[in-house]
């Protein structure tokens, strides 16, 4: 009787109810990869103003570090648990949402492509797999805003006169070049 209803109490608290399997390997999160990615950037671009070429090699474990640090700036995220992989032309990020005792693995999958106009990296949420618990309002819109924000505000004022001419995600790596 009493493990029965502990067991019941502990399913009280909080229900995995399912959603994408995370990936098998995981993404560790460190925020000396945060800033290795910022000194990337500067050093890319330092040298791109002598040559008039930039090139950027972003990789898994910093963006996944970046967006968890972000979260953690947020006093109520969206989701926790970040694990970002680029894989195949696509930007993949996993995640683990609450909502009330439900819990559940999410994954969103992106296109990275080019905005026309500004010249900087534009992302599209191709799909968002929030398992069995239906995506809220304006979800999609919020995605874009925070995974832009978290690309284009990494470039920050280095990107100044810079203008993107291709970008190739393979391998757990984005290389941009402009």
């Amino acid at each position: 009787v009493f493990f029965t209803a502990l067991m019941l109490a502990s399913l009280a608290c909080n229900v995995f109810i399912g959603g994408p399997d995370y990936p098998t390997q995981t993404v560790p999160i460190s925020p000396d990869e945060v800033q290795n990615m910022y000194t990337q950037i500067e050093q890319s671009f330092a040298a791109g103003a002598e040559t008039g070429t930039v090139t950027l090699q972003i990789t898994e474990n910093q963006l996944t570090s970046l967006i968890a640090l972000k979260l953690q700036e947020q006093t109520d995220p969206p989701f926790t648990d970040p694990q970002v992989l680029l894989r195949n032309g696509q930007f993949q990020m996993y995640g683990k949402i609450i909502s009330g005792s439900f819990s559940a693995n999410m994954l969103i999958t992106a296109n990275v492509g080019i905005d026309e106009v500004t010249g900087m990296p534009k992302i599209e949420v191709s799909s968002v797999d929030l398992g069995p618990i239906p995506a809220p309002e304006g979800l999609n819109t919020a995605i874009n805003a925070m995974i832009a924000e978290a690309f284009t505000g990494s470039l920050g004022p280095a990107a100044t006169g810079f203008r993107l001419e291709a970008i190739t995600i393979a391998d757990g790596v984005m290389t941009m070049t402009g």
